[in-house]
């Protein structure tokens, strides 16, 4: 591993403000001057680049220490607990996360020979949702030149498309190419499973039964639940709870003291097994942790 270019660093951090900001469509800074309490966030899509201090994440029974040298490659929505365990005042935590779109690496693998059938086939048995590789020189360059973008907006629109196709080939070109591959793959069991955490993303009030789930990712009841939890490390039941109380947490933060109504827009039918498995999941009652994140 080596240390990503001083000028990158400067230049994110002189355009970063605290926790996060969108430095330009689809890239986006993540800081810290002190470390963490371990959050539940959810992960989409993205590839993650820590380019100074250390961040640790716990998804499902697997933990990640993510440094500078490596990036991160989240390939479906998934609950991570994650915390900032090493910067400083004087050497903050800094991170960029790139959103990925599954149509723009399909766009770009009509343009590439094919892949070796052979790494496409081992990439469909790697179901991890989140994996770290060394990052390349080739990567941080088309990285610098993504966010000197910020500097001169005006040029954004036109270069930002043509950078961040370089960075997706410069990832397909890498030993987790096989799975950034299978995002874009319709048949292919990550794509399947993503299709069916979409669905429950945008029914999270519904009850989902897991036939429905299943036929919403075109595979077995059997398949479908054995290859959802290999993805996500939940159940599919525990993911549709956890994205409830995840949207509940972000709706009780915009409307404060509406817990029974925002209890019940999320699909509980009872405010009070909602107040409950809340304060399992986030440690604090609905209101009390509302209150603690405005103030935070």
């Amino acid at each position: 591993m080596h240390d990503p270019p001083t000028e990158l660093i400067a230049l994110a951090l002189r355009h970063a403000v605290p926790a996060q900001s969108e430095l330009l469509p689809r890239l986006t800074t993540w800081t810290s001057t002190a470390p963490t309490t371990p959050v539940p966030v959810v992960y989409e899509p993205m590839l993650y680049f820590t380019l100074q201090g250390a961040k640790r994440m716990s998804v499902g029974e697997r933990q990640l220490e993510h440094r500078p040298g490596t990036f991160l490659l989240a390939t479906v929505d998934v609950p991570v607990v994650c915390a900032v365990t090493d910067c400083s005042p004087s050497l903050p935590y800094l991170g960029l996360a790139f959103a990925l779109d599954s149509a723009a690496v399909a766009s770009l693998l009509l343009e590439l020979p094919p892949a070796a059938e052979r790494a496409d086939e081992a990439a469909q048995n790697e179901l991890e949702p989140m994996t770290m590789s060394r990052t390349t020189r080739a990567m941080e360059d088309a990285l610098l030149r993504f966010v000197r973008l910020a500097d001169s907006p005006e040029d954004a629109p036109l270069l930002a498309p043509m950078i961040e196709r370089e960075l997706l080939y410069r990832v397909l070109q890498s030993e987790r190419g096989g799975v950034l591959r299978q995002i874009a793959r319709v048949g292919s069991r990550l794509s399947q499973i993503q299709r069916a955490v979409t669905w429950i993303r945008a029914h999270l009030a519904e009850p989902l039964p897991v036939e429905t789930l299943a036929g919403v990712a075109a595979m077995s009841v059997s398949s479908f639940h054995r290859h959802f939890k290999a993805v996500t490390g939940l159940s599919p039941l525990a993911y549709h709870k956890q994205m409830r109380l995840r949207e509940a947490r972000r709706r009780l933060l915009a409307e404060p003291g509406a817990v029974a109504s925002v209890a019940f827009s999320v699909g509980y039918e009872s405010a009070s097994q909602f107040t409950r498995e809340y304060t399992r999941q986030f440690g604090l009652p609905p209101a009390r942790d509302a209150a603690r994140l405005r103030a935070g």
